[in-house]
């Protein structure tokens, strides 16, 4: 089946107003940049978004988010956004927050029928407890909070129940997919992106590059095309954003010279 479509604003057409969203990608690598602003661009709204994080102020969901449209957000970091900061302390967004290694395994597990799975990580903690804030009210107080979890020992040790995650909708970013969805991720943008396909009932991908069914090798598959439902080219020349520069300037002339040589000589 051919489910390559002409254009990322036919592919998002019918996400309803209130939908649930598999978003992947990590920080702004492997975001589904091009299926976001074309959300944007349709007005959708109230969207109930699960994602690694909310990109930041004005790129990938972050768009979404200063534009008011999200309205829940299940969450692993949120550090680079200032505006998800503003709006959740100011109750106009709901937020839970998950340990990173959790929500890519509730996001797995209900990608594969698994309806719920015990854990270490949060126990002893207001993961485990309830009473994390997920919705603030305007004055600060507590208008939503997190339930307690079940609890069950194996082995003299104590993990918590954690629930599976399924969407209404997954919106992921690949290298490569052919016309029947099978797809191939670069490196780190493979983080979520599988794990949001599958999860997601309607699964959209935007790829850099489409190619027919069978060139790709059977074992550089990283998602197979039972999990897509809908096939986007998108410009591998458009912006990719980089979330956090950390290396330093280069140093040129003599000082570049000499470091180099020391630490030769080291």
């Amino acid at each position: 089946m051919d489910k390559v479509m002409a254009a990322a604003g036919r592919a998002v057409a019918d996400i309803p107003d209130g939908a649930t969203l598999a978003v992947g990608g990590f920080g702004l690598c492997g975001i589904p940049s091009t299926l976001i602003a074309a959300l944007a661009e349709a007005g959708t709204s109230g969207l109930r978004v699960v994602s690694n994080n909310c990109g930041v102020d004005d790129w990938g969901l972050g768009l979404l988010l200063r534009a008011g449209r999200i309205a829940r957000m299940t969450s692993s970091y949120v550090g680079e956004n200032k505006e998800f900061a503003r709006q959740y302390l100011s109750g106009e967004l709901e937020v839970e927050l998950t340990p990173q290694g959790t929500l890519a395994e509730r996001l797995r597990a209900g990608g594969t029928g698994i309806p719920a799975f015990y854990t270490p990580a949060g126990v002893g903690t207001q993961v485990e407890e309830g009473g994390l804030p997920w919705r603030h009210t305007p004055d600060g107080g507590v208008a939503v909070a997190s339930p307690p979890k079940e609890t069950r020992e194996f082995g003299g040790r104590r993990y918590l129940l954690e629930e599976a995650i399924t969407a209404d909708f997954g919106l992921v970013r690949a290298a490569v997919a052919d016309r029947h969805g099978n797809c191939v991720f670069h490196a780190a943008a493979r983080n979520f992106n599988p794990l949001c396909a599958m999860a997601g009932r309607v699964t959209l991908v935007e790829a850099e590059r489409v190619v027919e069914p069978g060139e790709l090798p059977p074992d550089d598959i990283h998602l197979p095309g039972v999990y897509v439902d809908r096939v986007v080219a998108v410009d591998p020349s458009l912006e990719k954003r980089i979330e956090r520069r950390t290396v330093r300037p280069a140093r040129t002339g003599a000082a570049a010279t000499t470091s180099r040589t020391d630490s030769e000589e080291k």
